[in-house]
């Protein structure tokens, strides 16, 4: 049957969104080093893309990781944030090419899921000492790498979202 006459067909990049309650299945297929990030990643920018190409380039295998939006209101950003759900997030973070696979966590932390993933390399961007990264000290007792990757692209969603708003200028 002709791909128009079966109806629509997921994006294959909707593969890569990873439910974190089926984390063992799924791990076990991605090809190690494996590098793990986090962060809310929500109006996606430069930095962002940026960041996780550099993130990849540490591994052969990139996890990221998402807050919530429930976890990502806890961080205090604001009330109306994240601005874009969850589900919309994944996807977008999915479709990058750098991305080997997506998921989420609940809690205010991705510690959890550090734990179960049991990363080769941890990564967070540069205003992130590798002291307070979350999991770092398991990674590290383990002999994995943990980096605080440098900003190249100074950019970030919240000015991002002032200027949208006109509270700040370009």
């Amino acid at each position: 049957m002709p791909v128009a006459e079966q109806g629509p067909v997921a994006p294959s990049f909707e593969a890569k969104i990873r439910d974190p309650r089926e984390i063992a299945r799924w791990l076990a297929r991605l090809e190690r080093p494996l590098v793990f990030t986090n962060g809310v990643f929500d109006l996606l920018h430069r930095g962002h893309v940026t960041y996780l190409a550099r993130a990849r380039a540490e591994g052969t295998s990139l996890l990221v990781a998402l807050n919530s939006d429930g976890s990502a209101r806890r961080l205090g950003k604001g009330p109306d944030r994240p601005m874009n759900p969850l589900a919309d997030r994944l996807a977008l973070l999915a479709a990058l090419e750098a991305v080997s696979a997506v998921t989420w966590f609940e809690e205010d932390t991705p510690e959890a899921l550090i734990r179960a993933c049991r990363p080769d390399v941890l990564v967070k961007g540069g205003d992130w000492p590798v002291e307070r990264i979350v999991g770092a000290a398991e990674v590290l007792a383990r002999g994995g790498r943990v980096l605080s990757i440098p900003f190249e692209h100074d950019h970030s969603t919240t000015a991002l979202v002032q200027r949208i708003r006109g509270t700040i200028g370009p």
